[in-house]
């Protein structure tokens, strides 16, 4: 049974940064394209950023991009998004999950899901 948790979220003001993480258990995270979506009160869950799984390359939100990098760490079965400069847009709920795809971007692509972490930008 593989399991995600998120940790890192919080309350931070907005142009500051946070650093979510996504440590895997159950399954080697070499084995997985891995994914963070977002869920804002009221709103759909949507795609933030992906990463290969190589790791030598992300892929992202265009409303995120140049501000939010993920990385990631097989050895430690890690999976890591730093935000930066962030906007009061950015609150909602942060999820990883799992991909066997090689990109992706659909919620149905991604298997498993973690139970989320809350992110809160205040003005």
């Amino acid at each position: 049974q593989v399991q995600l948790v998120e940790s890192g979220g919080g309350l931070v003001q907005a142009g500051g940064s946070l650093r979510l993480s996504c440590a895997v258990s159950g399954s080697p995270l070499s084995r997985y394209t891995m994914g963070w979506f977002r869920q804002a009160p009221g709103k759909e869950r949507t795609f933030v950023g992906g990463i290969f799984l190589s790791g030598a390359s992300g892929y992202y939100l265009d409303s995120v991009k140049g501000r939010f990098a993920i990385g990631r760490d097989n050895a430690k079965n890690t999976m890591y998004l730093q935000m930066n400069s962030l906007k009061t847009e950015d609150t909602a709920v942060y999820y990883c999950a799992t991909s066997k795809s090689w990109t992706s971007r659909k919620i149905s692509d991604y298997d498993y899901w973690g139970q989320g972490t809350q992110v809160t930008v205040s003005s």
